[in-house]
This record gives C-alpha cells, sequence and structure tokens, in this order.
C-alpha cells in the first residue's frame, strides 16, 4: 500500500518525466503531463519532460530482435530512474519487456487509444498487388500478413512514423502498417486505412501508455497512481499475463487483446504464428476464476503444432 504523498512539485524541483526522444514519444509524455497537472493542479512549469535517445532509435538498419529486443526502448530510462535523473518514464507498453526487474512498477497507465493497425498503402490485405512488398520490422505483423497472403514480400523497415511513411511514399516499400494511436497521437489520425480486430488482432498493449517508476519511490507511486485508467489496466494485464505465460519474446509472432464487456467481463483472444505465417492457432477466454490469461497460454501451446512450440517458452 502506497501512502506517502509526492511533495508539490515547483520550477525549482519538478516533477520529471522520462521519455525517449522521438516525436511519438514525446507526444505520450506530453499526454502523462497534462494528465498528472490536471488530477493534482500542478503548475504546468512544475512538470518537465527529460527527452533521452534510446539504443533502439540508433540502430535502424536491423531487427530489433537481432540487437537485443525490448530491452533497447528501456535501458536509458531505467539507467535514469536509478541514478535519481527522473522520477518517472513514460512507454509504449507494447515495447516494454513482459518481466520487468524488481527495481520497477509500472504505477499508471493511461486510457488505451485506438489498438488496431493502419494498412498504409491500401484499404485492405486483399487489395495489395500480387507480390507487394510490405516493409515491417514486427514479427507479429510479418507473420499475419503472410498467413492471409503467401505472395507478399515482407521487408525490414525501421524508424519513426514519419521516416517509415517516407520509406513508402520514395518506393522502399508498397505498403506499411503502424499502429493507430501512434498516428492519433501525431495528428495523423487520417493517414491509412484501420484494419478491424478481426482482420489483424493487435499486438499485446498495443496502444496503451505506461508510467513506471521505482518501486520504492512512494512518492512518484502515489502521484502516478491518481491518473491509472482501471479498465485498461484490467485489459492489459492480462494480455502481458498471456505473453509471460507463453514465453514469447521479440522473435515470437504472437497478437492478443483483451476487451470489456458491457457486463463487465473480460474477454482475451489470442493468436500464435510460425514465423512465416504457415501455421497458426487462435482461441478466445471469458476470463474469471478458472478461465486466466495463463491457462489460454497453456491451451493454445497445447493445441499448436511443434513449429509453434519451438518459438515459445511456456
Amino acid at each position: 500500500m502506497v501512502a506517502a504523498a509526492f511533495p508539490t512539485p515547483s520550477a525549482d524541483r519538478p516533477f520529471r518525466i522520462g521519455t525517449r526522444a522521438s516525436p511519438l514519444a514525446l507526444a505520450q509524455a506530453e499526454l502523462a503531463r497534462g494528465a498528472l497537472i490536471a488530477a493534482h493542479g500542478w503548475r504546468r512549469d512544475a512538470v518537465t519532460l527529460a527527452p533521452m535517445t534510446a539504443t533502439g532509435d540508433r540502430v535502424q538498419d536491423r531487427a530489433l530482435a537481432e540487437i537485443g529486443g525490448k530491452l533497447l526502448w528501456t535501458r536509458e530510462l531505467d539507467r535514469a530512474l536509478i541514478a535519481g535523473g527522473i522520477d518517472c518514464a513514460v512507454h509504449s507498453l507494447k515495447d516494454v519487456e513482459t518481466i520487468r526487474p524488481a527495481d520497477f512498477v509500472i504505477a499508471a497507465m493511461l486510457e488505451r487509444a485506438d489498438p488496431r493497425d493502419r494498412l498504409i498503402g491500401a484499404a485492405h490485405i486483399a487489395d495489395l498487388p500480387h507480390g507487394a512488398t510490405v516493409g515491417s520490422a514486427s514479427p507479429r505483423r510479418a507473420a499475419q500478413l503472410l498467413n492471409r497472403r503467401r505472395d507478399l514480400n515482407i521487408v525490414l523497415i525501421r524508424g519513426n512514423v514519419a521516416t517509415r511513411l517516407a520509406k513508402v511514399a520514395a518506393g522502399e516499400a508498397d505498403a506499411t502498417l503502424l499502429a493507430a494511436a501512434g498516428l492519433d497521437r501525431l495528428g495523423l489520425g487520417e493517414t491509412g486505412h484501420a484494419l478491424d480486430i478481426d482482420e489483424m488482432l493487435p499486438a499485446p498493449s498495443q496502444g496503451a501508455i505506461g508510467i513506471e517508476t521505482l518501486a520504492g519511490h512512494a512518492g512518484a507511486r502515489a502521484a502516478l497512481t491518481a491518473i491509472d485508467h482501471a479498465p485498461t489496466r484490467r485489459c492489459v494485464d492480462a494480455e502481458r499475463a498471456l505473453l509471460a505465460a507463453l514465453g514469447g519474446d521479440c522473435h515470437s509472432p504472437v497478437a492478443a487483446h483483451a476487451r470489456l464487456r458491457d457486463n463487465g467481463g473480460l474477454i482475451l483472444t489470442a493468436q500464435l504464428y510460425t514465423n512465416d505465417g504457415s501455421a497458426m492457432v487462435a482461441g478466445e477466454y471469458m476470463i474469471d476464476d478458472d478461465n486466466t490469461p495463463e491457462g489460454l497460454a497453456h491451451d493454445l501451446l497445447d493445441e499448436a503444432p511443434p513449429a509453434i512450440r519451438a518459438l515459445f517458452a511456456g
């Protein structure tokens, strides 16, 4: 139970929000800043942003899975938290490792934005020309595309949103996929075509912003708890619990999405693929005391062919 309050920040001792320096990350940090100001009545100059360049932003010519995985998005911010240079760090939760060191806690999740993918270059996957080149660095997206369209040519394309859009515009790829939430947060809500959840199940935690602090920083935890969105946390916690039980990593093509029903029930849907999309297993649970995210993970692995089970350690 966190009881300690964070001292009212000021321009001389502000509440410091760590963030990656990319335009999308800064936009997400501004959302966190606005939420804290609204919740606590703090002055705007009492909450500052501390942008940092993550290793994942510096290395653009290789897939993350080849050079260290999701840790490359969090490492610099983790160090700043431990050193006391920042009070919290804002992350796209789909980019955060499922199992985090005990030093850190996700103290708040902002209300989830649109979790869908947007297709840039065509209205639907079926509309892509035969043999079209699709740029992506996501094993999940690559496997889903190839599962639907064996003729597609998937090529590595990395960089921030503007860079990826520019690469498609320059003809380096015929199409790409981007998270709708990221496009919306950058004011690009009219870009591309949103794919229904049933057409392309998103990544676990897609569209959710998590705010992390030190487990022992009681004051920061108390301040952040005030902006935690409980329905988002419930859904995202279920998706991350499934991912943890699967034992997947950046190499593992997995899609998962939880949604709340009007009666308060939680439905969790998941899909596992081989990297080339040639095999897929899917399942759905109404989560309750008997049907847990971990149970769904185990059932999926039990039903999956060996080629899929080999990609997971669950």
